[in-house]
């Protein structure tokens, strides 16, 4: 299946030109330089499995809608946002979830060669991508022992085969790669694991991401959360009002990483 999606999209490039996939022209650069301009980013929503919600019973109740319809209003809403604040930071980009029927083999296809492992979240002062951590295992009293890590953690998006982005590039011309690999919804009174104080009373929305360049290097990755009110059940106005933080913070993430 896998080498499948790979010829697949060898042979969209063999027999299309260049041209005819672009998206959005990039417009005149006034904070940024003409390098940082020149990029294009592919947006890869998050797969359907990774939205973790602990509040889609308040939301229900008060809209009527499904878990299903919950879930996909939020992993456009969340693509849409990025879409915006990538526009408005001289960005030029493809949502992979503006047309859901042209590019729904190519984003199943990105998700074959994809892997997630829970890492820790790296500091965003002094970025450098997180590495794959050793578990400590000692044997007490005859049993296996496991050291449990409460440092920060994130879903890290993995790409299992180098390949599939100088593909994708040379039919989307797309050479930097935002990858949303879960979103959180969490309820209030709830605790991140390592957190120390009181209870939260407001709600949190998490986002993991992760950031690859053309070699398939980790530019940046993390989460990017914002708190809200307890009150606010309509997964609309969530978006409306929220997002577009979120959004702007992984997008500043994104401009600095590229200015190095």
């Amino acid at each position: 299946m896998k080498k499948h999606f790979l010829t697949y999209l060898l042979s969209i490039v063999i027999l299309t030109t260049f041209s005819q996939h672009t998206t959005i022209a990039p417009k005149e650069n006034k904070s940024n330089s003409k390098a940082l301009s020149s990029h294009k980013i592919m947006l890869i929503p998050f797969e359907p499995k990774l939205y973790m919600s602990e509040i889609d019973h308040n939301l229900n109740t008060e809209t009527g809608m499904s878990a299903k319809d919950i879930k996909f209003t939020f992993r456009d809403g969340i693509n849409d946002a990025l879409f915006k604040a990538f526009k408005k930071d001289n960005l030029s980009s493809l949502d992979l979830m503006s047309d859901t029927v042209k590019y729904k083999k190519d984003l199943n296809g990105i998700y074959q060669y994809l892997s997630y492992e829970y890492q820790k979240t790296p500091n965003q002062e002094n970025y450098e991508p997180p590495k794959k951590e050793k578990k400590n295992k000692t044997i007490e009293k005859g049993q296996l022992k496991v050291e449990t890590n409460t440092d920060d953690r994130f879903m890290n998006a993995k790409i299992t085969n180098a390949k599939v982005i100088p593909l994708l590039y040379a039919k989307y011309k797309t050479d930097v790669f935002v990858f949303i690999n879960e979103l959180d919804l969490k309820a209030s009174g709830t605790k991140s694991p390592g957190d120390v104080g009181e209870e939260s009373k407001y709600r949190k929305i998490v986002v993991h991401y992760t950031i690859y360049d053309l070699n398939a290097t980790e530019l940046n990755s993390g989460t990017a959360e914002i708190l809200f009110e307890p009150t606010l059940n309509n997964p609309k106005k969530i978006i409306s009002k929220h997002f577009s933080e979120i959004a702007t913070t992984i997008s500043q993430r994104l401009n600095k990483a590229l200015n190095k």
